[in-house]
């Protein structure tokens, strides 16, 4: 299994690119989304990678971050009918966190607005992935929509952290708030965590 890439981008389309490792060239398709945040030719790039073996060719699909492999990765294995192509849709039309998001709201409208996603797809998708999406989506692409500070980035990862550990958001809000409170602003994300967990005594 090829996991990664890493080498120099030769060329750059917005479905696919062409990646030369030790001179090797590999031909990879990518969503619109890992596009958008490649360099310009000639320069170094690493892009994650998912292989794709069919009976008539090997395909390396590439992406730029861990989140937009996974979501890939999800789609194409958890959800009926749904194959590369439209996955890489989705990814080209909406980001992981609003995809979550929409996902844990029931927001068939949102998602059936994506090229090649209908609504009785955008259906199935929402009922089959819903029980894996919950307070955690909803929260996240909440703050997503928000431009952040630092710190108050940090306060989002540690309710993010907290929500993950089965709390509720009022819970998670409430338990990081009174963390922050006792170590202040130079606190570590692991430290508020850790913290956040002792005073809430779990």
């Amino acid at each position: 299994m090829i996991t990664f890439l890493q080498g120099t981008l030769v060329e750059a389309l917005p479905t696919q690119v062409a990646i030369d490792v030790n001179g090797v060239g590999y031909e990879v398709t990518i969503p619109l989304s890992s596009y958008e945040k490649l360099p310009p030719p000639g320069n170094k790039v690493r892009l994650l990678t998912h292989l794709a073996v069919r009976e008539d060719a090997h395909v390396l699909y590439g992406f730029v971050t861990t989140a937009e492999r996974d979501l890939f990765r999800l789609l194409i294995n958890s959800v009926s009918g749904i194959g590369p192509k439209t996955a890489l849709n989705i990814l080209s039309g909406m980001t992981p966190a609003a995809f979550r998001g929409a996902v844990a709201n029931g927001d068939v409208k949102a998602l059936s607005r994506i090229n090649g996603v209908g609504k009785k797809t955008a259906e199935r998708i929402v009922v089959e992935l819903k029980d894996r999406f919950g307070a955690a989506a909803t929260w996240e692409l909440a703050s997503a929509q928000h431009g952040l500070t630092p710190e108050e980035q940090k306060i989002n990862d540690a309710v993010l952290a907290l929500l993950a550990l089965g709390f509720k958001i009022g819970q998670a809000q409430d338990a990081v708030r009174a963390a922050y409170a006792v170590l202040g602003p130079s606190a570590a994300l692991e430290e508020l965590v850790r913290t956040a967990l002792k005073t809430s005594g779990k």
